[in-house]
């Protein structure tokens, strides 16, 4: 049996409305969900992003609790030939770029921080399969 792709990525933050202004307006992503206090859910290609407030989800008693806190990481995968143009849009909605990495050959990707203080990366399409290649 293989696992297919990591279905649904978790972050925990602080605040709802703020998290989604963020992930829907600059990071263009649709928008699934939304229980006041509790969770704003949004599709991320073929995955689903799923932002929780942790008080909300440590206190669950339908399904397991679960929680964290300190910031997480994740990456989006957009194609090769918009990731500087992706720069450019973060850039301009005042986004600041806190590091660039070269992984060889013509492969970059970036880090940026969101409102909680989580590291997101933006990688160009096939760099994963380039790195396992190595």
């Amino acid at each position: 049996m293989d696992i297919l792709q990591v279905k649904e990525t978790c972050l925990y933050v602080s605040d709802l409305d703020r998290t989604q202004k963020f992930y829907q307006e600059i990071v263009g992503l649709a928008l699934i969900s939304k229980k006041a206090d509790r969770h704003v859910f949004f599709n991320a290609g073929t995955s689903v992003l799923l932002c929780f407030i942790p008080e909300s989800t440590r206190a669950e008693t339908t399904l397991p609790p679960h929680w964290s806190k300190g910031p997480a990481h994740l990456a989006f995968e957009v194609q090769k030939f918009e990731y500087r143009e992706w720069k450019a849009k973060l850039a301009t909605a005042g986004v600041e770029i806190i590091y660039e990495h070269h992984w060889g050959n013509d492969f970059y990707s970036f880090y940026f921080h969101d409102p909680d203080g989580h590291v997101l990366e933006i990688v160009p399409e096939g760099m994963w399969e380039y790195l396992a290649g190595l």
